[in-house]
């Protein structure tokens, strides 16, 4: 015991160095109280700009709070503008030379050009260049944060340039989105040597993942078809996990029913509870995800069941608003790197659409460049990419612990390729230790990721340390889904109970005997080795 007591008095002779705790006398913390400005709700469009309120410093109008006998919609309702909506969307054939004439309206119901190839929505970007980039920025920043239904969500701060034409009344949102872009300075400075480095944690969500931004928009469209008496019961998708925790909670919201296909014993538990516990109709299925995406398709085309997976593409008009945000949260400022996990794929063209639509209507005059970053044990697109984009070929793919991107098929190839070229994008691949390993270092710095931004992770490691990536590059990366839903794969990494894994970081708890020099003698240890070296 005598190198613990003399340890035990370092630390206690030391602790007169370090400041009191009880500082409000110090001029830094001699702050004035902040004061609080109340903000006017935001209507629907009105093609007026009105003046910053930031060229003046006098408040704003106290706003009088809405009837004891209203909600939000309500109060969103006797708001409501009457003036004529100029903007619309529609459906076209995904990448369709300018001599196309197909397109469809958003109220049929249409998965497939008549080629049998993918769709896309298409805005009339004639009229929304009729109004200025700084008027975009203007407008969209200013229902940041508010709880006027329905701006107050990330998604539907951008409603003329996701579904523009949609009734007030039919959205159905838990205003998503709006999701943290944390500077992940430690893992930056300690890891990789960058000190602009950030992590926008769309898994900080209503249901725990990115798909959240898509679903709301899907749903609504679903809410709106249905009031429209056109031929929908319920809603369905196959799913990984996240798809079917999104749709089962914002069809719950609409009373609406929804039907899932999940993959049996492929999923983490915190998936498979949250479509049950939003009572979702869930069949598994003893097949892996391409399987199940096989099955909802053809039985979609026999029963009124709308198809949500992101084979459809309204989906991705909410997820592009998440390459929106970072941009308004960078003040406008482009980053130069954006990576993001890829499965079935639509999410990396998703993101490109959102840099790609600020860009045209002069919001920023450049896009970032994109990087798609996959499972080696699911890697169709990262082949793909190896091979020169000479020829794709789906896989059987393998188990990951990255199991929402664990598709050998992508529904979604021929947009995600499109985005990396025109976005003079990369694909990465990430092993099974590697994302482990990453995981466990991003956690260590105080993050809680997913298995998936470990992915992620491991894409910018490799491409920093070959030199692609610059120390100095404003790097942001994705990550998808909370870590939460996902603990069992940290627990047996940080248990070494993972077969042909080393889990080199892994931080098992100490087993100790119940007594007081058995306990000091282990946190003696341990604040030894923690201790400054002089």
């Amino acid at each position: 015991m005598a190198s613990s007591y003399s340890l035990f008095h370092y630390f206690l002779a030391s602790k007169s160095k370090f400041p009191s705790p009880h500082h409000q006398n110090h001029p830094k913390f001699n702050r004035p109280a902040p004061t609080v400005i109340s903000c006017t709700s935001s209507s629907t469009f009105d093609p007026s700009p009105t003046t910053s309120s930031s060229n003046n410093n006098s408040p704003s109008p106290q706003k009088n709070r809405r009837l004891a006998d209203e909600n939000i919609r309500d109060e969103a309702r006797r708001h409501r503008s009457t003036a004529k909506n100029t903007f619309s969307a529609k459906y076209v054939p995904f990448n369709a030379g300018p001599d196309s004439t197909e397109s469809y309206s958003l109220d049929e119901i249409v998965y497939r050009s008549r080629s049998g190839g993918l769709l896309d929505v298409q805005h009339d970007m004639e009229a929304l260049k009729k109004f200025d980039g700084a008027y975009w920025r203007e407008l969209f920043d200013s229902r940041v944060g508010k709880t006027t239904w329905p701006y107050g969500s990330g998604v539907w701060s951008k409603k003329e340039w996701v579904l523009p034409e949609i009734d007030l009344d039919d959205i159905v949102s838990a205003f998503e989105g709006n999701s943290n872009l944390f500077w992940a300075e430690r893992f930056g400075k300690q890891f990789l040597g960058m000190n602009d480095l950030w992590v926008k944690h769309c898994g900080i969500s209503h249901t725990g993942s990115f798909k959240d931004l898509g679903m709301t928009v899907l749903v609504s469209q679903v809410n709106r078809l249905r009031k429209l008496k056109r031929p929908v019961v319920g809603v369905g998708c196959a799913s990984t996990g996240d798809t079917s925790a999104a749709l089962s909670a914002y069809c719950a919201a609409a009373g609406i029913p929804s039907i899932v296909f999940l993959p049996a014993n492929k999923i983490s538990i915190a998936q498979l509870v949250q479509p049950i516990a939003n009572g979702a109709f869930v069949l598994s299925i003893d097949t892996d995800f391409d399987g199940c995406m096989k099955l909802i398709r053809e039985v979609t085309a026999e029963l009124p069941i709308y198809l949500a997976n992101s084979l459809n593409s309204l989906r991705l008009e909410g997820q592009k608003t998440a390459a929106i945000e970072i941009l308004q949260q960078f003040d406008w400022e482009v980053p130069d790197w954006v990576i993001v996990p890829g499965g079935n794929l639509g999410n990396i063209y998703a993101f490109y659409k959102g840099f790609k639509m600020c860009q045209e209507l002069g919001l920023v005059d450049r896009i970032p460049r994109l990087i798609c970053a996959q499972a080696a044990n699911a890697n169709p697109l990262y082949l793909y990419y190896k091979s020169g984009w000479n020829e794709f070929k789906a896989i059987k793919a393998n188990t990951t612990f990255a199991s929402a991107i664990q598709i050998g098929d992508p529904v979604s190839i021929d947009r995600a390729v499109y985005a990396l070229q025109n976005s003079n994008g990369i694909v990465e691949e990430a092993t099974e230790e590697e994302l482990m390993d990453a995981m466990a270092h991003a956690d260590s710095t105080g993050m809680f990721i997913c298995p998936h931004t470990g992915v992620a992770l491991t894409a910018l490691i490799k491409l920093r340390n070959s030199g692609v990536i610059g120390a100095g590059d404003r790097t942001v990366v994705v990550s998808t889904a909370h870590g939460l839903k996902f603990t069992q794969s940290k627990v047996d990494y940080h248990s070494k109970e993972i077969p042909d894994m080393a889990c080199r970081f892994a931080n098992p708890p100490m087993q100790v005997k119940a007594d007081f020099g058995s306990v000091m003698d282990v946190l003696m240890k341990y604040l030894g080795d923690k201790a400054p070296k002089h």
